[in-house]
Protein backbone atom coordinates (compact mmCIF):
# COMPACT_ATOMS: atom_id res chain seq x y z
CA UNK A 1 0.00 0.00 0.00
CA UNK A 2 2.42 2.61 1.11
CA UNK A 3 6.05 2.42 -0.33
CA UNK A 4 7.75 5.62 0.95
CA UNK A 5 7.05 7.31 3.92
CA UNK A 6 8.30 10.34 5.32
CA UNK A 7 8.94 11.96 8.79
CA UNK A 8 9.80 15.41 9.25
CA UNK A 9 11.93 15.44 12.77
CA UNK A 10 12.92 18.62 14.65
CA UNK A 11 16.02 17.09 16.47
CA UNK A 12 15.54 19.75 19.33
CA UNK A 13 12.82 17.32 20.62
CA UNK A 14 13.46 13.92 19.25
CA UNK A 15 12.80 12.60 22.48
CA UNK A 16 9.42 14.04 21.97
CA UNK A 17 8.52 11.86 18.67
CA UNK A 18 9.07 8.23 20.38
CA UNK A 19 4.88 7.53 19.16
CA UNK A 20 5.26 8.48 15.75
CA UNK A 21 8.65 7.17 15.20
CA UNK A 22 7.25 3.91 16.28
CA UNK A 23 4.23 4.14 14.23
CA UNK A 24 6.67 4.93 11.18
CA UNK A 25 8.76 2.08 11.59
CA UNK A 26 5.61 -0.08 12.33
CA UNK A 27 3.92 1.14 9.46
CA UNK A 28 6.86 0.56 7.40
CA UNK A 29 7.46 -3.27 8.03
CA UNK A 30 3.83 -3.70 7.82
CA UNK A 31 4.40 -2.38 3.78
CA UNK A 32 7.85 -3.29 3.33
CA UNK A 33 8.24 0.86 2.58
CA UNK A 34 11.59 2.68 3.24
CA UNK A 35 11.16 5.68 5.57
CA UNK A 36 12.84 9.09 4.79
CA UNK A 37 13.77 11.44 8.06
CA UNK A 38 13.26 15.16 6.84
CA UNK A 39 14.76 17.88 8.76
CA UNK A 40 14.33 21.60 7.93
CA UNK A 41 17.30 23.89 9.21
CA UNK A 42 18.90 27.37 8.38
CA UNK A 43 22.38 28.63 6.95
CA UNK A 44 23.13 30.11 9.97
CA UNK A 45 24.68 28.14 12.82
CA UNK A 46 22.55 26.64 15.73
CA UNK A 47 22.52 24.04 18.34
CA UNK A 48 22.38 21.20 15.93
CA UNK A 49 25.72 22.02 13.78
CA UNK A 50 27.98 25.23 13.13
CA UNK A 51 26.79 24.95 9.47
CA UNK A 52 24.39 22.79 7.01
CA UNK A 53 26.36 19.86 6.80
CA UNK A 54 26.94 19.42 10.08
CA UNK A 55 23.08 19.14 10.95
CA UNK A 56 23.26 16.70 7.66
CA UNK A 57 25.66 14.72 9.57
CA UNK A 58 23.62 15.01 12.69
CA UNK A 59 20.12 14.02 10.45
CA UNK A 60 22.04 10.85 8.77
CA UNK A 61 22.86 9.76 12.03
CA UNK A 62 19.23 9.85 13.38
CA UNK A 63 18.34 8.29 10.01
CA UNK A 64 20.68 5.16 10.74
CA UNK A 65 19.70 4.81 14.37
CA UNK A 66 16.19 4.91 13.59
CA UNK A 67 16.73 2.42 10.98
CA UNK A 68 18.67 0.04 13.48
CA UNK A 69 15.89 -0.05 16.02
CA UNK A 70 12.81 -0.27 13.86
CA UNK A 71 13.97 -2.49 11.23
CA UNK A 72 13.50 -0.74 8.35
CA UNK A 73 15.41 1.21 5.39
CA UNK A 74 16.08 4.59 5.83
CA UNK A 75 17.85 7.92 4.99
CA UNK A 76 18.07 11.61 5.68
CA UNK A 77 16.25 14.51 3.61
CA UNK A 78 17.70 17.70 4.94
CA UNK A 79 16.22 21.24 3.48
CA UNK A 80 17.93 24.44 3.77
CA UNK A 81 15.46 27.56 4.54
CA UNK A 82 15.96 30.97 4.96
CA UNK A 83 13.60 31.55 7.65
CA UNK A 84 12.32 27.65 8.88
CA UNK A 85 9.74 29.24 11.33
CA UNK A 86 7.89 31.25 8.89
CA UNK A 87 8.66 28.74 5.67
CA UNK A 88 8.26 25.52 7.56
CA UNK A 89 4.76 24.81 5.73
CA UNK A 90 6.08 25.12 2.53
CA UNK A 91 9.64 23.51 3.02
CA UNK A 92 7.86 20.08 3.80
CA UNK A 93 5.34 20.49 0.98
CA UNK A 94 8.30 20.60 -1.32
CA UNK A 95 10.01 17.39 1.04
CA UNK A 96 7.23 15.78 0.25
CA UNK A 97 7.33 15.87 -3.51
CA UNK A 98 11.43 15.69 -3.33
CA UNK A 99 11.58 12.34 -1.60
CA UNK A 100 8.44 11.21 -3.52
CA UNK A 101 6.51 10.20 -0.54
CA UNK A 102 2.98 8.53 -0.47
CA UNK A 103 2.37 8.88 3.59
CA UNK A 104 3.79 11.20 5.61
CA UNK A 105 3.76 10.46 9.42
CA UNK A 106 4.12 13.25 11.61
CA UNK A 107 4.17 14.13 15.14
CA UNK A 108 1.40 16.44 16.38
CA UNK A 109 0.49 18.27 19.66
CA UNK A 110 -2.75 18.30 21.35
CA UNK A 111 -4.98 20.98 20.09
CA UNK A 112 -5.17 24.34 21.75
CA UNK A 113 -6.58 27.86 20.94
CA UNK A 114 -3.50 29.23 18.70
CA UNK A 115 -4.83 26.57 16.50
CA UNK A 116 -7.65 28.79 15.82
CA UNK A 117 -5.29 31.43 14.71
CA UNK A 118 -2.99 29.26 12.76
CA UNK A 119 -2.52 26.05 11.51
CA UNK A 120 -0.67 23.21 12.56
CA UNK A 121 2.29 22.24 9.92
CA UNK A 122 0.69 18.79 9.59
CA UNK A 123 -2.75 19.88 9.12
CA UNK A 124 -1.79 22.57 6.30
CA UNK A 125 0.55 19.57 4.77
CA UNK A 126 -2.79 17.38 5.15
CA UNK A 127 -4.29 19.75 3.40
CA UNK A 128 -2.13 20.83 0.26
CA UNK A 129 0.15 17.48 -0.11
CA UNK A 130 -1.29 14.39 -2.53
CA UNK A 131 0.40 11.77 0.40
CA UNK A 132 -1.47 10.64 3.13
CA UNK A 133 -0.75 11.92 6.61
CA UNK A 134 -1.23 10.78 9.53
CA UNK A 135 -0.42 13.33 12.57
CA UNK A 136 0.46 11.27 15.74
CA UNK A 137 -0.39 12.54 19.17
CA UNK A 138 1.53 11.96 22.34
Amino acid sequence: MYQKIMVPVDLRHADRMGKALRTAADLAGLYGASVTYVGVTGPEPSELGHNPGEFAARLDSFAAAQAEIGGHSAESHMVISQDPTVEMDKALHDAVEATGSDLVVMATHLPNVTDYVWASHGGTLALHAEASVMLVRG
